[in-house]
């Protein structure tokens, strides 16, 4: 069951610290998601668990090895990793972008194979862009690019699947289209995803595992229905809300206090809220 851990991670830049001595384990086959507030070292965690960014100390365990040892095109055949607002050349088509996906397999010998283009295909019908292939990455709307670039790392055919942000800029039809994508590649395939998001909402409808960050550290982890309440949401992210149960989904469902056109006094009040979530009918 081993997948990726860190043990006593550290991560900065130059002299300053974004992530001290950090220890989590992402569970194999379950879809996580790291929230937290701006800043907090989310994107910069999940860099090093691609072997983008080298640990100042600690490690970063891949499937029981270091993955700093690990050669770069094994890494690759066992994660792929899918960064905030990719930019792809211009007039490049869709077909193009997702046979970058096969790169690790290749080699001076091997040249472009039918096992390559069946993969490629099969990452094109998954994500629905089979019929786009032909297009312009660059003349997509915002969510058929993005399915694009995940149809990307499909056509890696790893088991594991990092994506920094992958609703950034999408309006809400679009946001739920690639959380449903991800959702559906999770229980087709068993593949682990690991992903970053700023909605806690919706990291809550569709994560199996949620990490919150805080002060270099892991301030909580586990089931959304363990560990998101109101206490953690105002530790967390300095907001005060109610945490009730989405009446879709059963889930957590965050509501922030604030002002606006408010009609309940209590969401306006300086009053400590409710550390429980309360069902709703």
């Amino acid at each position: 069951m081993e997948t990726i851990t860190t043990r006593d991670l550290t991560l900065g830049y130059g002299e300053e610290t974004i992530i001290d001595q950090l220890n989590i384990e992402i569970p194999k086959g379950e879809i996580t998601v790291f929230v937290g507030g701006n800043g907090c070292g989310k994107s910069t965690l999940l860099r090093s668990m691609a072997r983008l960014l080298k640990p100042k100390d600690g490690s970063v365990i891949l499937n029981g090895e270091d993955i700093v040892k690990k050669p770069t095109k094994e890494v690759a055949k066992e994660l792929a990793i899918l960064p905030q607002s990719p930019v792809s050349p211009e007039g490049l088509t869709v077909h193009d972008l997702v046979k970058q996906g096969r790169h690790p397999y290749k080699t001076m010998f091997k040249k472009w194979s039918m096992d390559d283009e069946q993969a490629v295909n099969e990452a094109l019908r998954s994500t629905n862009m089979f019929d786009l292939k032909d297009r312009a990455v660059d003349s997509l709307s915002g969510g058929q690019r993005q399915r694009a670039w995940i149809a990307m790392t499909l056509a890696q055919k790893t088991d594991t699947i990092l994506l920094d942000e992958p609703t950034t800029y999408l309006d809400m039809t679009h946001q739920i289209e690639i959380l449903d994508l991800l959702f559906e590649l999770n229980e087709k395939n068993n593949s682990t995803i690991v992903m970053v998001l700023h909605d806690l909402n919706l990291a809550c409808r569709y994560a199996h595992h949620i990490v919150a960050i805080k002060d270099k550290q892991v301030y909580a982890q586990g089931r959304p229905e363990e560990i998101v309440s109101c206490n953690m949401v105002h530790d967390v992210f300095q907001m005060k809300c109610d945490v009730t149960y989405d009446p879709m989904f059963g889930t957590p469902m965050c509501i922030p206090h604030g002002r606006g056109r408010c009609l309940i006094k209590s969401a306006v009040s300086d009053e400590p809220c409710n550390a429980a979530m309360t069902q709703v009918n």
